[in-house]
């Protein structure tokens, strides 16, 4: 039987590292947060060394994830992808800018091409 749903998660501590009620104001604050969800990623055992997350334009952290790629058995779960889907999700939008918000992704590295293809569709603003 083909599967009809397709079920993917984020790593248990996640909420531990990612605060939604604080406001990431600089690049650097934002980065941080990345580098820290790659670092407790690895720490942890739960993904690689890869971490994103998507913030508004006023700081608002909207949605962080880790990769997923091993223990998710799936080649797509990168942080990236992982943060634009819940972002997505949170927002009910399949394109985040597309009400008129800007927003921003900070990630732990260069985004593969896949990654930055991605960007470009979710409606992230600025890298």
């Amino acid at each position: 039987m083909l599967p009809i749903q397709i079920h993917l998660t984020l790593p248990p501590w996640l909420e531990e590292v990612a605060d939604e009620k604080r406001r990431y104001h600089s690049d650097e604050e934002r980065v941080a947060l990345a580098i820290e969800l790659s670092r407790r990623n690895i720490a942890q055992g739960t993904g690689g060394p890869f971490g994103a997350a998507v913030f508004d334009e006023q700081g608002r952290l909207i949605a962080a994830a880790a990769n997923r790629v091993v223990p998710q058995s799936c080649s797509v779960a990168h942080a990236e992808i992982l943060a634009y889907m819940a972002a997505q999700q949170r927002l009910s939008t399949h394109r985040l800018n597309e009400q008129g918000g800007r927003y921003t992704l900070a990630t732990s590295s260069q985004p593969c091409c896949q990654c930055f293809g991605a960007t470009v569709w979710a409606g992230i603003d600025e890298l």
